[in-house]
């Protein structure tokens, strides 16, 4: 004998219009617009902690060998080539004393994107440790940057610490290498 059928009949999926497929920015719980994500490249350098955006970050190395440059600037260590580029190296912790056993360990290769007649510029920071990347919607805390720091743009705060966020264009303003 068979059994009867209890399923209830299956509908279709509906498809909604085209105009109810496009997506709604993402609110916060105020019901305001939240900020885009961003990524930052935290790493040390001397004491402080410092970040860049990823997408200002081309790489990071280990130490190199570098090509010192005679009557350089003291916050200059050298130039190194990097598949063909010869990229220059600055210490931005330069004004604190190093020991002279625990040189930087990696360079973070960063990249100033050129305008339509000016070329890219590529710059290393010496640094002793990357600590990782961080995603946050939070906006820098411009207000809180350190004005004794002149190529600071704000602070980053990553979980209880915060980190200098610095802006490239006064990295390169600061700490002028020219085009070598």
């Amino acid at each position: 004998m068979a059994e009867p059928d209890n399923k209830a009949p299956q509908s279709e999926a509906v498809v909604p219009p085209e105009e109810e497929l496009v997506a709604s920015p993402a609110e916060d719980a105020n019901g305001e617009a939240a900020q885009p994500e961003e990524q930052y490249c935290i790493f040390r350098a001397g004491r402080e902690r410092y970040c860049l955006g990823v997408l200002e970050v081309d790489e990071v190395v280990e130490w190199p060998r570098m090509t010192r440059l005679p009557l350089a600037p003291p916050f200059l260590m050298g130039v190194f080539n990097l598949r063909g580029t010869i990229v220059p190296v600055i210490d931005i912790a330069f004004t604190e004393v190093r020991r002279g056993d625990l040189p930087p360990r990696q360079v973070v290769v960063a990249c100033q994107r050129g305008s339509n007649e000016a070329a890219d510029v590529r710059l290393g920071l010496a640094v002793d440790e990357v600590v990782g990347t961080y995603s946050t919607s939070e906006p820098l805390l411009k207000e809180e940057a350190p004005r004794e720091v002149p190529h600071c743009a704000g602070m980053l705060r990553h979980g209880e610490r915060l980190a200098l966020a610095l802006d490239l264009k006064k990295v390169l303003e600061t700490f002028p290498v020219g085009v070598i």
